[in-house]
């Protein structure tokens, strides 16, 4: 099974569970006139259109290398995986939203047992969504999915949240259920921004490999006298490098090129996320 059609099984998966979720949280929520539980619903709806932003990039993304994008299509995922990150802020907002009109008064929710039930039951379900979008998002290196998940653990946070609300509300606290909401709230914020900030690293070419361990592999085959200049460019697990490599000026082409193809292969080898190398030989300078 190819990387991009496991990521589309898993996203078709969660976009599933998170559309049941958020449909029985938005009815529930409005039949109990909770604005706790509705907007934990739209949060949950939230992450199902983050699924079918993750289908969208991945269908862009997985096209090979071609003639106009010749280091391949993977920035696509992280341009997504931003769009993830707005979308936790927009959550945010929405949260403050219902959290003033619960302030004014506006609405007053019936807590009863099956409200607990309720929650506690989707609440297994977002706990399943992180743990399996985590754990395969690590295995592929998938930017996409990582974040996919942490916006989902976001939501189990949103859910405790609403839980311990309704418990206040039920033990005669009602101002509890907006002043949770807040924390949730800000707790969303710093993970969007985090998810945000992560992805813009990607998008400027920030170093995502260890500079160190890959001068440590160039150097360390016979006739490289010295490296320089190392440069990682690329999404994480999918980086490229180039290098300046030094050999002595006696050697032929022939030979040069052959320490450069070892080279590459010693630096793939000992740096898996590195998908290509260019090497660049230069004549080591007279002693």
């Amino acid at each position: 099974m190819s990387r991009a059609t496991e990521i589309r099984r898993v996203l078709l998966l969660t976009l599933f569970l998170n559309l049941s979720v958020a449909g029985v949280k938005i009815a529930y929520g409005y039949w109990t006139y909770s604005v706790a539980i509705t907007s934990d619903g739209f949060h949950s709806l939230f992450d199902a259109v983050s699924n079918i932003a993750g289908l969208a990039s991945i269908r862009i993304s997985s096209p090979p290398p071609d003639e106009m994008h010749p280091y391949g299509h993977r920035k696509y995922e992280t341009v997504f995986t931003i769009f993830v990150g707005v979308l936790m802020f927009v959550t945010f907002f929405e949260i403050l939203k219902n959290v003033y009109a619960s302030l004014q008064g506006k609405y007053a929710a019936t807590v009863t047992t099956e409200s607990f039930l309720v929650m506690l039951a989707t609440l297994l379900v977002n706990l399943f969504v992180v743990t399996y979008e985590r754990r395969v998002g690590r295995r592929l290196g998938s930017e996409f999915l990582i974040a996919d998940a942490l916006h989902t653990r976001s939501d189990v946070i949103v859910t405790l949240g609403v839980l311990a609300g309704l418990g206040f509300i039920r033990l005669g606290f009602p101002l509890a259920d907006p002043l949770v909401g807040i924390v949730v709230g800000l707790f969303i914020a710093k993970t969007g921004l985090s998810v945000i900030r992560e992805s813009t690293e990607t998008l400027v070419d920030r170093t995502q490999a260890d500079i160190s361990a890959i001068r440590v592999a160039a150097c360390s085959i016979p006739g490289v006298e010295e490296c320089h200049d190392i440069r990682t460019r690329g999404p994480k697990n999918y980086v490229f490098v180039d290098l300046h490599v030094l050999v002595l000026p006696s050697l032929s082409v022939e030979d040069a090129h052959r320490i450069a193809d070892r080279v590459e292969e010693e630096i793939k080898s000992r740096v898996p996320e590195v998908v290509d190398v260019v090497v660049h030989i230069e004549p080591s300078p007279p002693q």
